[in-house]
């Protein structure tokens, strides 16, 4: 199993030409096919807004908007892949609504890139954009920060393992970043009695290490953090430049509600996460 086409989501956002470049470098490095998808959120407007003034409608206007950006955004792309020198990549731009049209286009990608959510960002696209990917793409996404850049990504990686359905899937999806990393650690934080065998994440040890992946495993008891702030925490402590992690194991409500794992995850993160559902 290896990534042989990556996605990466174009918007407006600011920050976008940082996550073009980590989907070049990823490519590159599994002589991957790149697709470039340029998409933005349709805002449903009232109708009073609708007719607009002196002739000119707000549809027609943000029409104008969007065609604009998706120009600077396809001239923004293929200066960076063409700087890169990497040639196997496509563009697709396209008018459906950036939710439903990433998760349709990742049905037919191994790996889709997405940048982590930031109020500040005028990205285009809303705030439940990349949790509504991870949810319904069936597909491994990998989150960029919105702060920082990063050289290399996948050398020391953090697993975070509890068994889940979520977690088996991520750390499946996540085997070609596993296998070349230099240094993997499995982290089983405040695992119940009974849930991982005799030792709490040696199964998953095993299972990776048959894949040729070297691995450690931890497990780790936090009584006075949440599981979230603590993986985060971990995986500064390990230096890692990637945190691989199943998501939204309990529904999306509870963790909006309650918070959670995942919730903690997307909105602290200064690492790139590997997020699968």
């Amino acid at each position: 199993m290896t990534y042989r086409t990556i996605l990466v989501h174009i918007d407006a956002g600011e920050r976008c030409p940082a996550r073009i470049d980590v989907a070049i470098g990823l490519a590159r490095e599994y002589d991957a096919h790149l697709v470039g998808l340029n998409a933005l959120q349709l805002i449903q407007l009232p109708g009073y807004l609708v007719a607009g003034a002196g002739g000119v409608s707000v549809v027609d206007l943000q029409k104008r908007w969007t065609e604009d950006q998706a120009a600077e955004a396809k001239t923004a792309f293929a200066k960076a892949v063409t700087a890169a020198g990497f040639e196997n990549f496509e563009w697709r731009p396209t008018e459906f609504d950036a939710i439903d049209a990433v998760t349709l286009h990742a049905r037919y990608a191994d790996l889709v890139v997405l940048g982590q959510p930031h109020a500040a960002d005028s990205s285009g696209v809303g705030g439940g954009f990349a949790e509504q990917v991870v949810l319904g793409a069936g597909r491994p996404v990998l989150m960029v920060p919105y702060a920082g850049s990063f050289a290399t990504i996948g050398k020391r990686i953090l697993v975070a393992w509890n068994a889940s359905r979520e977690s088996t899937r991520a750390v499946t999806d996540a085997i070609p970043f596993l296998r070349q990393a230099e240094e993997v650690q499995v982290i089983v934080i405040n695992p119940k009695s009974g849930d991982h065998g005799a030792m709490p994440g040696n199964d998953i040890g095993l299972y990776l290490s048959r894949h040729g992946v070297r691995v450690e495993v931890r497990t780790d008891y936090a009584a006075d953090i949440d599981v979230g702030s603590e993986l985060l925490s971990r995986a500064a402590d390990f230096g890692a430049d990637l945190v691989v992690m199943g998501a939204y194991g309990h529904s999306r409500l509870k963790e909006l509600i309650m918070g959670g794992a995942t919730r903690t995850t997307i909105d602290s993160m200064t690492v790139p996460a590997l997020l699968s559902h």
